[in-house]
């Protein structure tokens, strides 16, 4: 069976267990190395509030080459001081040890409850642990994309590969994420690996556009995390002549390609976001302004009343038009489209006379697409959303501090 994990590139090794941080028992620290080092980029939340992880990670991130990342869950190491930001460096002084390496070329994140200090003693024994255990296997790299989880529900991972100069490069990630998710970099925990030989400012240029183009496309919730961060290691070990300039050809399929994968990560957690049955791509088409599309479609994906009529599969087209035109955008009404599916449920700023029960089957399939044809301009862009269901509010109201 091919591996599809992490691990699936040549020059990575994973591990994931439980070192004590979750009450639960499951799985909470993650471990991915590179014994020949890798070229290493990142993206990171904007938030102006920041997990201590964060601020470690951006300290680091400039290193080359970078040999590991650790990631915890259960815990944000947010909001926790000075005493956090010793704690974060503790973690990656515990990786280099336990792999000879330096410590300013461990990469790591944290994702869970903000607020609580981290159990430091326990996870500086989990990371010697996973460090004895590192694996190329695929159940290595499953173990680590369970160990990354919080509220998901399931593993989320994607791999794909592609050819250069007659060298099978390959690629693969895998993504954490279920709520507080709203575009604006980085949505989630991700990690990606590729064997691929390419340029440090490629490799962050493409994982730029990647990220924009997929991930920074969903919205569950409409809330950034403290914690987000995406990171991308590269071994160079597939030994196709090195990628060096974005005007390669070869830069742009591997662009391409990074692209699909991290957009199968993204819609893997749109279906498996809190309290989720199904998702949908909210497309805008005509805008006088790219920031006014990408403006437009995310106020649909975000609009309560638009995720609540999706939830009961009811083109209630009337809550898009709203959410449309309250965003602070330029519109001409008499102009004004929305589509479900392929059927226009209102056209030129009119109702349209549609079969509803064929729309609500639409709606209620795994997914659909919404577009909104504004026809003031000629820009477009998309969002991907997802349902409001009752049990998003179970899942937070029982996520305690």
């Amino acid at each position: 069976m091919t591996n599809t994990t992490i691990t699936a590139p040549k020059g990575f090794l994973a591990a994931g267990l439980y070192c004590g941080i979750k009450a639960s028992g499951k799985p909470d620290l993650a471990l991915v190395h590179c014994p020949t080092g890798a070229k290493a980029a990142a993206m990171f939340t904007t938030n102006a509030i920041q997990s201590a992880a964060v601020i470690v990670c951006k300290e680091h991130i400039g290193s080359t080459p970078i040999y590991a990342a650790v990631v915890n869950s259960g815990n944000a190491n947010t909001c926790t001081g000075a005493k956090g930001l010793v704690h974060a460096r503790r973690m990656c002084r515990a990786v280099s040890k336990s792999l000879g390496i330096e410590t300013e070329k461990v990469l790591l994140a944290s994702t869970g409850i903000i607020g609580h200090q981290l159990p430091i003693d326990a996870i500086t024994t989990g990371i010697g642990q996973a460090a004895e255990i590192l694996s190329d296997t695929a159940e290595a790299g499953l173990n680590f994309a369970k160990a990354i989880m919080t509220t998901d529900t399931r593993p989320k991972q994607a791999y794909r590969t592609v050819n250069f100069d007659g060298k099978t490069v390959t690629l693969a990630g895998t993504a954490k994420g279920a709520g507080m998710i709203g575009p604006n970099m980085a949505t989630t925990i991700c990690v990606l690996t590729t064997d691929a030989a390419i340029s440090k400012p490629m490799l962050a240029k493409a994982l730029k556009i990647a990220i924009g183009n997929s991930l920074n496309r969903l919205t569950v919730d409409g809330h950034q995390s403290t914690n987000d961060t995406a990171m991308i290691l590269a071994s160079g070990l597939a030994e196709n002549k090195p990628i060096q300039s974005q005007k390669d050809p070869r830069f742009v399929r591997f662009s391409t390609t990074l692209t699909d994968l991290c957009t199968d990560l993204a819609r893997q957690m749109a279906l498996d976001a809190e309290g989720a049955t199904r998702m949908f791509t909210v497309r805008v088409q005509g805008a006088a302004t790219a920031a006014e599309a990408f403006r437009a479609a995310r106020a649909v994906a975000d609009y309560d009343l638009v995720k609540c009529a999706v939830h009961g599969a009811d083109p209630n087209w009337g809550r898009i038009i709203c959410a449309v035109g309250s965003c602070g955008i330029k519109v001409n009404p008499d102009r004004l489209c929305c589509k479900i599916g392929d059927t226009y449920v209102f056209r030129n700023g009119k109702p349209t006379a549609f079969d509803a029960k064929k729309v609500s089957a639409v709606i209620a399939q795994k997914e659909h697409t919404i577009t909104i044809e504004l026809n003031v301009g000629k820009y477009n862009d998309f969002c991907y959303g997802c349902d409001l269901g009752h049990d998003y509010i179970t899942i937070n109201a029982d996520y305690h501090t």
